[in-house]
């Protein structure tokens, strides 16, 4: 019989959660220099490239095949691509801006893949003024996660502007392959049967781990009973947005970049992480945007965080993700305190990801879902029950670290990577970043009736970012200068005890001597040697915070009460 590869639930939970409205597909936008003296047709090019380098993932050889009836999952079946119809070519008009570029690309995001070929697309842009190429590449989500597209990344780019040698496939396929109906029913029934037995295994370890997060969750609430009582809710639910409604399946996509090597550095010297820094310009962005519309609610805005289950160098082309609600505290005014907060939500979430992370798994059984998934999310969509039951998560924020060198598509240099992922009835927007080769590239989509001014946006992100640089600033030259400030006090105080030891020392002794003539004086007995002074060390005092001078690293201040520190959990010191 032959041998079936089946999608695990997640992954087919992408197929049977896509409607019209909501594309379950991922993408990359790539901008890229054109080879040095190049004249030809670089069409041609790109898809002789991709034509020798398809076989290396198997994402570009393989389609969907469902099961009879849809009773469970479905599976994946070779075929044979035709790259004229996958690759594509596009000339844009006059006067051949980047804008059009992103126009364009919103467009094709909109439209659904045909699930009778594999699910993949890539568009090659011509006529830029710039003379770069662009290229739009989209993947199904049911093929691959964010760190899967990483994987099929380094397949089909290089190092070098040389594209290396990849040694032929040797399995070659003249046609589709396709099955009868018995042998796939049996393999459904057979797949069920399997994955069934794996989530009872996982069961009472996971029912441990259940029991000690929420003996956690009992200390937690213990150290900080504001938390508790009627506002114990909040930190489940989100509160409500013009992101958070029923979106049509119009796009709008824009992207932006910053260094990685200042945001780096920026975020080293209070003690945070590149992800610290991420969601906090993020929060920044969406704070001043939706103040500028009154819209600003007064809870902080909660973002959902996907969060990796691969282990290390795992490199499968499947979906290994969970995703966590983070509290974005975008009620706090000040970045840099909004900042700690975050990180204070951040660690929080990991700690209770950690007790489930080695239970948590992609597959499970799945027998009958395909019709339960698709009925529910219809009915959801055409109820417009997005606007009125409560959300988890106001927006989508997911961080990827992409290659740290530079890359090359056919011979040609990569100058942006630009991320492009998914947007859902309830959760209108998604922030994708991706770091490559000293970058920062952001990818912003949303639907268009929920955000049309994607351009402001996009400038809110980057004044945000303006605003954490000068909030850190001002926290450094504070920190030095109150440093400063108390070591010229200890010096003054350590000078001050030294002269009076110093004019203690000089004053005459007050017993004066007996007058006399000499001969007595010299016949009179030496009375005991004077006693000598002990040498008197005066300590400094103690100084209230380290020193902290230009390029080392001073803490952020400390969070609010609502945000006090959790056991285990690393506190941020007084600024």
């Amino acid at each position: 019989m032959q041998t079936f590869r089946h999608l695990s639930a997640t992954d087919a939970a992408f197929l049977y959660l896509e409607t019209p409205e909501m594309p379950m597909h991922v993408a990359s936008l790539f901008i890229l220099d054109p080879p040095p003296e190049f004249s030809g047709d670089f069409y041609e090019v790109l898809k002789a490239h991709l034509a020798k380098r398809i076989h290396i993932s198997p994402i570009f050889q393989r389609r969907v095949e469902t099961m009879p009836f849809d009773i469970t999952v479905p599976v994946w079946v070779d075929c044979v691509p035709d790259l004229d119809y996958h690759v594509r070519h596009v000339i844009l008009p006059k006067p051949g801006t980047l804008d059009q570029v992103k126009a364009y690309v919103a467009r094709l995001h909109s439209s659904l893949l045909d699930r009778s070929r594999p699910l993949w697309e890539i568009y090659l842009f011509e006529g830029l003024e710039s003379g770069e190429y662009a290229v739009y590449s989209k993947v199904h989500h049911s093929a691959l996660d964010g760190q899967g597209s990483i994987e099929m990344v380094k397949a089909l780019l290089d190092i070098t502007p040389v594209p290396r040698e990849v040694r032929a496939s040797r399995h070659r396929l003249d046609r589709d392959m396709h099955f009868g109906v018995a042998e796939m029913i049996q393999a459904a029934l057979a797949n069920g049967l399997h994955q069934a037995v794996r989530t009872v295994k996982i069961v009472p370890p996971a029912l441990r781990n259940a029991v000690s997060y929420l003996r956690s969750l009992r200390q937690e609430a213990k150290e900080a009973p504001e938390a508790t009582g009627n506002r114990s809710w909040r930190r489940f639910f989100a509160p409500r947005t013009p992101l958070n409604v029923t979106i049509t399946n119009q796009r709008v996509f824009g992207t932006l970049s910053l260094p990685l090597a200042e945001v780096k550095a920026i975020g080293k010297s209070v003690d945070a992480t590149i992800n610290d820094m991420v969601m906090a310009i993020c929060a920044g962005g969406l704070r001043r945007y939706l103040k500028e519309t009154a819209t600003l609610p007064k809870e902080p805005l909660v973002g959902l965080m996907p969060m990796s289950l691969r282990d290390k160098g795992d490199d499968e082309m499947t979906n290994l993700v969970s995703g966590l609600p983070v509290s974005l505290h975008t009620n706090v005014p000040d970045p840099l305190k909004r900042m700690s907060a975050i990180r204070e939500s951040l660690a929080s979430v990991k700690r209770g990801f950690g007790h489930f992370k080695d239970v948590m798994t992609n597959d499970f059984p799945f027998l009958g879902m395909p019709w339960i998934l698709s009925a529910l999310v219809s009915f959801y969509g055409r109820a417009r029950l997005a606007e009125s039951l409560p959300s988890v998560g106001n927006v989508a924020v997911s961080n990827v670290m992409g290659p740290a060198m530079p890359l090359y598509y056919a011979g040609a240099r990569v100058k942006c990577y630009y991320p492009i992922s998914i947007v859902t009835h309830g959760c209108a927007l998604n922030i994708t970043v991706v770091s490559y080769n000293g970058s920062i590239d952001f990818g912003f989509v949303a639907c268009r009736r929920a955000m049309p001014d994607m351009k402001d946006f996009v400038e809110d992100m980057r004044a945000a970012y303006e605003d954490l640089k000068e909030a850190i600033d001002r926290h450094l030259r504070k920190a030095a200068e109150t440093q400063a400030a108390e070591t010229r006090a200890v010096a003054a105080a350590a000078g001050k005890a030294g002269k009076s030891i110093a004019g203690a020392a000089r004053t005459p002794d007050p017993v004066a001597p007996r007058k006399g003539n000499g001969k007595a004086a010299a016949t009179k007995k030496p009375g005991p040697a004077p006693r000598k002074r002990a040498a008197v060390q005066v300590a400094p005092a103690p100084l209230s915070s380290p020193p902290v001078a230009p390029g080392t690293t001073a803490a952020l201040p400390r969070p609010s009460s609502s945000s006090r520190r959790r056991p285990g959990t690393r506190a941020a010191a007084a600024g």
